[in-house]
């Protein structure tokens, strides 16, 4: 902790100070949250135990889903605990503790994106080199890489933030520990840091966007000449993607573009991209797949017919027993 910071725990001032609200708001992202847990659970054992884990892009979906249960799991059960608390506190440790993981796995998610959309673009656009450039190892260095690119951004992020000096007020307004929040009550002039903030993450989350939508015109341009046929399957597989990632992006980069200034709205974004996003990414990649919906059937097959066995196990030996 900085020599001058006299600040030892803050308060999370969180949604709303209604109590009323607060208990609708528990209950519903206690469901939330139940319901990211497992929707991604399902996904990541269901890939994991199948052929698909062998394809880059369920590959990829896989960590995906790992990543959005680590990234909302740093912020979700706080929010959870403190709608239900009298005293919605979290101490300096902590606070940077959560600044620095929420980030980490953010710059992951981020950057596994980014490899999906490069997996996609060489699928349709380079078909016949496909499986030489997206091989197991080159998919375990994209992984690796996009680990190393997340401790990169959240180490920054973690730096810019843990340096200031606390002084006083200690109440941060928002539902967890973000650097713009935390600039506000830091007791020194932060102009200098807020273009820091901007530059690591609202220009490289611009600039990540832009390099994906430019990838997806690639593939909309290149797809014309296919069959109609062909097309809606090449498309198909892409629109699940397009969508996670304007729901993730767009809220994050209306918050993190702009200078170092917090509105009222800066909440409710928030909620798309760390509990609305990762509670919703297992639905939008499984309704319309079909390999992954028969991965899924399967596990449930496997699972229920290793407990029909157990039981018929029992029956036999129970009357084995009586007789």
């Amino acid at each position: 902790m900085d020599s001058r910071t006299n600040i030892t725990e803050f308060v999370l001032l969180g949604l709303s100070q209604t109590k009323e609200i607060q208990i609708i708001c528990f209950v519903l992202f206690l469901l939330c949250y139940i319901a990211i847990l497992f929707g991604n659970l399902l996904i990541m054992i269901s890939v994991t135990c199948s052929h698909l884990i062998n394809q880059p892009m369920y590959f990829f979906l896989s960590y995906l889903s790992f990543s959005d249960l680590c990234y909302t799991s740093t912020v979700t059960p706080k929010l959870i605990i403190n709608l239900a608390a009298t005293k919605k506190s979290i101490s300096y440790n902590g606070c940077m503790t959560q600044l620095f993981t929420m980030h980490f796995f953010g710059g992951i998610e981020v950057f596994i994106l980014t490899g999906m959309a490069y997996d996609r673009y060489v699928a349709i656009c380079k078909p016949l080199h496909y499986t030489i450039i997206m091989s197991r190892q080159k998919c375990d260095a994209m992984i690796a890489a996009s680990c190393a690119g997340g401790f990169l951004h959240s180490f920054g992020q973690f730096l810019l933030a843990v340096f200031l000096p606390y002084c006083g007020p200690n109440e941060i307004d928002h539902y967890f520990c973000d650097v713009y929040p935390l600039l506000k009550l830091a007791c020194t002039d932060t102009r200098k840091i807020g273009f820091l903030v901007i530059a690591n993450s609202g220009l490289m989350g611009l600039v990540i966007f832009v390099v994906l939508l430019i990838s997806y015109a690639v593939i909309i341009y290149t797809v014309r000449s296919y069959s109609a046929e062909n097309r809606r399957k090449a498309l198909s597989t892409c629109s699940s993607h397009v969508t996670v990632v304007v729901l993730f992006f767009a809220p994050l980069l209306f918050i993190y573009i702009r200078p170092a200034t917090t509105l009222p709205e800066d909440k409710v974004f928030a909620l798309f991209y760390t509990i609305i996003a990762p509670m919703l990414n297992p639905l939008i990649y499984t309704l319309r797949n079909k390999e992954m919906k028969n991965a899924i059937k399967r596990l449930c097959y496997r699972i229920t017919g290793k407990e029909g066995n157990r039981l018929k196990g029992m029956t036999a030996f129970h009357h084995h027993t009586v007789s």
